[in-house]
């Protein structure tokens, strides 16, 4: 059977995972009245919920006696370490554009990735169903933004198509009938060269993906370079420096068919296989045949710009929601995840109670907590900061910058530039995007976004829409104005009563409601003025013989701000930490007695 691998590249949101859900039912790898989730690929609780592809995922359907593996790759900046491993396995792409929205960040970034491995992409230009889509005024667009990439002559050539993965249909030319998916794979077929020849020699595979199944353990799956394998073959696994990792035997070799994995008894060169039986092999290492084991070359990852400290639970009401309190276990976890996924990198804090996670963005680190305290721990993260840079050549600090586009409504363009300037944003661009709408693009430092999203959804009343890449190192520009309120700090352990919180809400915003259990240290409110304030939650109306309890005048509450995990993540200053549970997300201070507070600050001053 003949072969091609390919890859699912775009921007967030542009389509990529429903153009698969209309290759399956096209090609027949799910019956037509078979009932699967929407945006079947998206199998992770938080890829449903957030609406994106976080993690990397591999399938493959048959058309016309072709085997056609395909690789459904994240669409977001802060998942790069991905795509750049994917894009290693294929000799094709698909871009995916949206008709209305055209190019953003993200279609940048995975578009460099994939010229730059020589690939040649087929661009589908999705959603061309839009009242509001402009597909020719975006294919200039794409072919603009290739030609700025470096693309070469064979690569600027690129075929088009026109497609509505919702309805299920692709198209050449954009009057051509729509009556499936047809010009689709035969684009596919025509247009990506099958893998090149086996080179001859022994097997040879590097891991790009690795997962954990409950029965079979570690299971790797990658591009089969040269050879074969077979069940049960004695292998050696080495890193990329050519050490020797393990020595085993694969006790199970998987080939990809619609949804499913499926055993196979011997696999050769150019398929995309998984396997399983190894008990330390990971990601960017090489399975080898055990006579005459050669690493394969791995590609390096664009560096974390963001760092934040990870702890156990100290709190007062650590223990009460998670099942896993313990700082062992929470390494052991996060160590685990750094082998998997090569975007991050960990280091041990100096009191050794910690790890220090560093990533590439906001959004990565947060899907990382969520996905901790959905396992059941309790941990306290710290703020984010930035990973900064010495200029080789004069010394200088530079800082990680990011290229950002905002859509937003024309009545709100000046309170986003202004926002964004606030924040050390350097405009770049501003033009009409149509239906009363304003692109603007800027260049900003990493640590001036940290959080900006939450405001520009205030700003812009829920309407605003942020897209970001990162854009390189520069020279470090400048201070940025803090949080610009202190908060409101609980100076006993209890549960909040309704009294004491209506009288603390002339001090500012609450963040608790009546009943909710807090403690010395906890972050209870915002406050209206720009210093912390120490509050009581817990008074109660004391009672005399001239007035019963029962004859207290009602009181009506505002409604507590609730803070989502990536804004509180962004809220919390350099001294307070955010408590995360299986069910809770609190503020804290990281020291929790008042007094250590005063000593460290005049320490600090």
């Amino acid at each position: 059977m003949e072969l091609r691998n390919i890859a699912l590249i775009a921007h967030v949101d542009h389509g990529k995972t429903t153009l698969v859900d209309s290759m399956f039912r096209a090609a027949g790898a799910i019956r037509a009245n078979q009932r699967i989730a929407e945006r079947a690929l998206d199998s992770n609780d938080q890829e449903r919920e957030r609406g994106i592809t976080i993690l990397a995922k591999c399938t493959a359907v048959v058309w016309r006696g072709t085997k056609i593996n395909i690789v459904d790759t994240p669409g977001h900046a802060d998942f790069g370490g991905e795509v750049e491993r994917i894009l290693s396995m294929v000799d094709g792409a698909l871009l995916l554009v949206d008709a209305a929205e055209g190019p953003m960040p993200q279609t940048k970034f995975v578009l460099a990735k994939a010229l730059g491995r020589g690939l040649a992409p087929i661009v589908v230009i999705n959603k061309v169903d839009r009242r509001d889509g402009r597909p020719h005024a975006v294919v200039d667009a794409v072919f603009d933004l290739f030609a700025a990439l470096g693309a070469d002559e064979r690569q600027l050539d690129f075929p088009i198509l026109y497609a509505s993965a919702r309805e299920g249909w692709a198209a050449r030319e954009l009057d051509a009938p729509r009556a499936g998916m047809e010009p689709l794979f035969d684009a596919i077929l025509n247009e990506v060269a099958p893998p090149p020849p086996d080179p001859g020699g022994a097997f040879a595979m590097l891991a790009s993906i690795l997962e954990y199944d409950a029965h079979l353990g570690r299971v790797l799956t990658g591009r089969i370079a040269r050879g074969t394998a077979e069940v049960n073959m004695p292998v050696t696994v080495l890193n990329r420096d050519g050490e020797t990792v393990e020595q085993s035997r694969m006790t199970k070799l998987l080939t990809f068919n619609g949804l499913a994995r499926v055993p196979a008894r011997q696999v050769s060169a150019g398929d995309i296989v998984a396997i399983a039986g190894l008990k330390t092999a990971t990601v960017a290492d090489t399975v080898a045949a055990a006579e005459r084991p050669v690493a394969l070359a791995a590609s390096p990852v664009d560096p974390p710009t963001l760092a934040m400290r990870f702890t156990i639970n100290d709190s007062p009401l650590a223990g009460n929601d998670g099942d896993k309190v313990t700082s062992r276990l929470l390494r052991d976890r996060l160590f685990r995840e750094a082998e998997s996924n090569v975007a991050i990198d960990l280091s041990t804090v100096e009191d050794e109670d910690g790890v220090e996670v560093r990533g590439r963005g906001e959004l990565q680190l947060g899907v990382l907590i969520e996905t901790l305290r959905r396992e059941g721990f309790e941990l306290s993260v710290s703020r984010p900061r930035v990973l900064y840079r010495a200029d080789p050549a004069t010394g200088a600090r530079l800082e990680p910058l990011e290229e950002v586009i905002v859509d937003v409504d024309d009545a709100h363009v000046g309170v986003v530039v202004e926002a964004l300037g606030r924040r050390r944003g350097e405009m770049t661009d501003m033009r009409p995007s149509g239906g009363g709408k304003t692109r603007i693009g800027f260049i900003a430092p990493s640590r001036g976004l940290i959080g900006f999203l939450g405001e520009l959804m205030n700003d812009t009343r829920g309407t605003g829409v942020m897209s970001r890449v990162f854009h390189g190192y520069g020279p470090h520009r400048g201070p940025l104005e803090d949080r610009r309120r202190g908060v409101l700090i609980s100076t006993g352990d209890g549960e909040a009563v309704e009294y004491a919180l209506h009288n603390l809400e002339e001090r500012g915003v609450l963040f608790v409601e009546p009943g909710e259990r807090v403690y010395r240290g906890m972050i209870v409110g915002e406050h209206s003025r720009g210093n912390d304030l120490e509050v009581n939650p817990l008074k109660t109306k004391q009672l005399t013989n001239i007035r019963a309890a029962g004859k207290d005048d009602a009181t009506r509450l505002t409604p507590a701000r609730r803070l989502r995990l990536e804004e509180a993540i962004s809220y919390v200053a350099a001294d307070e930490l955010v408590e995360v549970t299986p069910k809770s997300i609190r503020l804290r201070k990281a020291l929790l007695d008042p007094h250590a507070r005063r000593r460290a600050a005049r320490g600090a001053g």
